[in-house]
């Protein structure tokens, strides 16, 4: 018997028969003699229904409040939940998050993770009841509702993993695992068996959209088994012992013929990005802080970094990207200190992809970045800014080639389906 903690996220759960159907899973887990935790998100767009209800209401709104409202869409598929194990004959009970309780700090919609009470939900688990935990929420220390921000039932999920000294945590989502790449853009891209938590944070990092990056970090940190796996199953498909899912495991689990597999395992396309270029820099000490102090203080994530050389009249262009999402701010910043930072003109550019090649093998095999650029060249496409880490390379190209570049980088590195 292990003792197991399922996530179900917002598309598992949009609506009575998904329910139901999550439902049954976890039935079948809990039949196969596991001890059987499960956190769940709120139903798919109800927790962006419930952000505009507080927009219109105050757009000044108190962020404990805020708290209140959006923490409840989580409560409300818990309870469904529960009642759905019910009326399948199975004993199942709701614990929200101030009643675990499940500590963070006082960070309301972004808050951290502290502790996790977990005395009474053992015993519970243990008597053969499945505890159904709303995913995202918690408790301060001054005894309000917060949130983990968006995204955070992932977190959750593995701090209740943790927490309970849990053997794994599947978190069951729309797709049955992580891909070598997109399937959408390579039809010949592999389901991945194994995947490191470096490189499962690698690939987060850089597009991947199957598990959040705080979640990884957070599972890499506590040592906790992740399993990545489809809600989207038959009735009568095996447990998820069976079913053939992605692990996210440490180093050890990969060791001797595996770490062989592939140099890379994966390459990833973030379309998110954005490049800012600023001509005519005066190449002089304190230039560049004088760039990415004001961004940071504004909490603007900068990515990739290019310093041209210095020209003839000791000037030089900086590049850089920031998230589509942020690039009118970093515009907006940057030019209301044009004269401060002392550049001449301010180019942005929104039409731009990072792809980036993600592996464990990079630390052992030399050539594997020249491999990239050469493939890319060969087809003609431009790499405008480059990035790399102990693990991953990342290229920054145009936006119209991010197709035919993710294709020919997998199939240069060995990753296509036979």
């Amino acid at each position: 018997m292990a003792r197991i903690v399922m996530k179900f996220g917002g598309t598992s759960m949009a609506g009575t028969e998904r329910i139901r159907n999550v439902a049954g899973i976890v039935k079948r887990q809990q039949e196969a003699g596991h001890e059987v935790a499960v956190v769940v998100s709120a139903m798919a767009g109800e927790t962006d229904r419930l952000v505009n209800f507080c927009r219109e209401a105050n757009p000044l709104f108190d962020p404990a409040e805020y708290d209140v409202v959006v923490s409840s869409g989580e409560q409300v598929t818990a309870g469904l939940l529960a009642l759905t194990l019910q009326a399948l004959g199975c004993q199942a009970r709701s614990w929200l998050g101030w009643q675990m309780p499940f500590h963070t700090d006082l960070a309301h919609a972004k808050a951290r993770i502290g502790t996790i009470e977990t005395e009474r939900l053992l015993a519970s688990m243990g008597s053969g009841e499945i505890a159904v935990i709303p995913g995202f929420q918690g408790l301060s220390g001054e005894g309000r509702v917060t949130t983990l921000g968006r995204g955070g039932s992932d977190t959750s999920a593995v701090a209740v993993a943790a927490a309970l000294k849990a053997d794994r945590c599947d978190i069951y989502t729309d797709v049955d695992g992580v891909y070598t790449t997109d399937p959408r853009i390579v039809s010949r891209a592999r389901k991945l068996a194994k995947v490191t938590y470096e490189e499962m944070l690698e690939l987060a990092s850089v597009g991947s959209k199957v598990l959040q990056t705080r979640s990884v970090g957070l599972a890499m940190k506590e040592g906790v088994r992740v399993q990545v796996l489809s809600s989207f199953v038959e009735d009568d498909s095996p447990s998820a012992d069976e079913l053939p899912g992605t692990l996210i495991v440490g180093d050890e689990e990969l060791e001797g013929s595996d770490m062989e597999r592939h140099v890379i395992t994966g390459i990833a396309a973030d379309k998110n990005e954005a490049k800012v270029t600023l001509t005519r820099v005066a190449d002089r000490p304190g230039a560049v802080a004088a760039i990415f102090s004001p961004l940071a203080e504004a909490s603007i994530n900068v990515d990739m970094i290019i310093q041209n050389i210095a020209k003839d009249k000791g000037e030089t262009d900086v590049t850089f990207t920031v998230p589509q999402s942020d690039l009118a701010r970093a515009q907006a910043i940057l030019e209301e200190r044009q004269e401060e930072i002392g550049y001449y003109r301010l180019i942005a550019d929104d039409n731009v992809t990072k792809i980036s090649i993600v592996g464990v093998g990079m630390r052992s095999h030399a050539g594997v970045a020249a491999t990239m650029f050469s493939t890319l060249a060969e087809r003609a496409i431009n790499i405008q800014a480059i990035s790399t880490s102990e693990i991953k390379v990342s290229v920054l190209i145009n936006a119209d080639e991010t197709e035919l570049a993710v294709r020919v980088l997998h199939t240069a590195y060995g990753l296509d389906a036979a």
